[in-house]
This record gives C-alpha cells, sequence and structure tokens, in this order.
C-alpha cells in the first residue's frame, strides 16, 4: 500500500464499525433514533435493571456510547473515547450477564466484543487515518491510555457495585438510589 499500511486501514475499519455501532446504541438511547426509545424510555427500562435514577444513567449511557463511538470513528481522543464506551459496555454486561454469554439467550456476548474492541482501541490507537493522527496525537497521548482506563474502570466498578446493591435491597425489599436526585 502506498502511504498506509494495512494495520492502519484495519484499524480504520475496526474504529468505524465499532464506533458506528456504539453511536447508534447511544443515539437510540438519547434520542430514540433506529427505533429507541429515548431518554425517557431507556430511562424507565435502567430503572427496571437497577440503575437509578433511571434518566440520569440513561444519559451517562447514552453520552457514553453515542460520544465515546463518535470519537471513535473519527480516531479523536482515542484513549478517553474508548474508555468510555468499555465502561458503558461492562454496565451493559452487567444487566445480560445472568443470561449467559450467548446474545441469542440474551446475554452480554455483545456488550462485551464491543466493549472489548473499544478498550482495544483505546489501548493500540487510532493508526494513521485519523483525526488524533492529523492534530498531532495532543488527546492521543501515552500517559492518557492508562489514566483512562483505571478511571473508568474504577466509576464503573462503583456504578455497577450500587446497581447490584441496589439489586440485593430490592429482593429484601428495600431500595437505594445510586445517584442523588
Amino acid at each position: 500500500m502506498s502511504c498506509y499500511d494495512r494495520r492502519d486501514l484495519g484499524l480504520l475499519l475496526l474504529r468505524l464499525s465499532t464506533g458506528g455501532m456504539l453511536a447508534a446504541h447511544g443515539a437510540q438511547k438519547l434520542f430514540g433514533w433506529f427505533g429507541g426509545h429515548g431518554l425517557e424510555g431507556t430511562g424507565q427500562f435502567m430503572e427496571s435493571v437497577g440503575y437509578a435514577p433511571g434518566k440520569a444513567s440513561a444519559t451517562a449511557a447514552g453520552l457514553a456510547e453515542a460520544g465515546g463511538g463518535t470519537l471513535l470513528a473519527l480516531g479523536l481522543a482515542t484513549p478517553a473515547a474508548g474508555a468510555a464506551a468499555a465502561g458503558a459496555m461492562a454496565g451493559a454486561s452487567a444487566v445480560h450477564a445472568p443470561n449467559g454469554f450467548f446474545a441469542q439467550e440474551g446475554g452480554y456476548e455483545h456488550a462485551a466484543i464491543l466493549g472489548l474492541a473499544a478498550a482495544g482501541l483505546a489501548v493500540t490507537g487510532p493508526g494513521r487515518l485519523s483525526l488524533d493522527h492529523a492534530l498531532g496525537h495532543v488527546f492521543d497521548r501515552g500517559w492518557m491510555v492508562p489514566v483512562a482506563l483505571s478511571v473508568t474502570a474504577a466509576a464503573t466498578a462503583v456504578v455497577v457495585g450500587a446497581r447490584n446493591r441496589r439489586l440485593r435491597l430490592s429482593a429484601e425489599g428495600e431500595q437505594e438510589a445510586l445517584f442523588e436526585e
């Protein structure tokens, strides 16, 4: 290939597909596009699976998916974009985990692969066919990768842990909000 190698083309294809799917998922949550339920409907769903308050949870998930996905597709701020999307998919995986692995059974397969692809892109970087490369990698420094992934992992652990605690308390007849309204 001329000035771009197979790695750059492969990363572009991976970024466009993963980022595009994530952005579409986020748009379903935020705007009701592509057959989604928007913030109201998604908020009610989030509440029903233990993420509360539901509308705030739907907004956070939608922004992480739509924003992270769009930035991944563009190859801009790749460490933060990949980490945000991976965190959102970890939260989705927690919802689907009781159904097993395979998506056909309602499992976490789809969420896991999107999250792992996003995390992989955060670690690998966007390649030369990206806005990060065009801008001299000002939003894609090596130190940003562990920081973005660590902060996201900690925040995700807190949110999913609070959800699990809420579900346990709900099963015992009590309820606890994840966030203050």
